[in-house]
């Protein structure tokens, strides 16, 4: 890796997520009244029957930048401080200044989309079902950074071992896969699931040779 550069792509991502998530937080949320927003939660909360019969696609993007309480904002930020860094970097190196972050913004912003697909279809006859949260695109970015650093090492809280990234993605991908299908929660392991998939796929579609490279590494 080349030069070491300011991450501000991930900062000004915190930054954005971190202001709309305080401002749209629901009104149980202890929040800074004077920023409160209280029909923004409502106006931008990923609802699959709006987005499908009333066409509000909005609502599949925007609803990546609110979150439900401070403990979910606080956890999906924590993950990206540290992660998201290490894929700027990452694509910076790849791909130059420019592009790098230029393919970063795409990476995070699509992969909430494409988290929010399968739930669109699942429930777009369900108006009661909502979902907010940036996990799709967190998950997205934990994987790409799998991708490109397969060994790295991840601390799970409250265990002290580090588990390499790459057996942290399989028993990753295992559990919301079948917590998914047992649906037995609240949290939406679909967008996880599907997050993380596309985080592992967008670079390879960039850049294939990260395929080889990922698989060298492994081998």
């Amino acid at each position: 890796m080349g030069a070491i550069v300011t991450p501000i792509i991930t900062y000004l991502l915190m930054s954005f997520t971190i202001l709309t998530s305080i401002i749209a937080f629901p009104p149980n949320v202890v929040s800074i009244d004077s920023l409160r927003q209280p029909d923004w939660f409502d106006k931008f909360k990923f609802n699959p029957y709006l987005v499908w019969h009333s066409r509000q696609w909005h609502r599949m993007f925007a609803s990546g930048f609110l979150h439900i309480n401070w403990w979910h904002l606080i956890v999906n930020m924590f993950v990206l401080f540290f992660f998201g860094r290490v894929v700027e970097w990452s694509f910076v190196d790849l791909f130059g200044l420019f592009k790098g972050r230029l393919f970063y913004i795409l990476l995070y912003v699509l992969a909430i989309f494409v988290g929010n697909v399968p739930d669109l279809f699942r429930y777009k006859d369900k108006y009661f079902y909502n979902a907010v949260g940036a996990s799709g695109a967190i998950s997205a970015v934990l994987f790409t950074s799998i991708l490109i650093y397969p060994w790295n090492k991840i601390y799970i809280f409250p265990i002290p071992i580090p588990i390499p990234a790459i057996i942290f993605g399989v028993l990753y991908l295992l559990y919301e896969s079948y917590m998914d299908r047992r649906g037995l929660d609240n949290v939406g392991h679909s967008t996880h699931l599907w997050g993380a998939v596309f985080g592992f796929i967008f670079p390879i579609i960039l850049e294939p040779k990260l395929l080889a490279l990922f698989l060298s590494q492994l081998f």
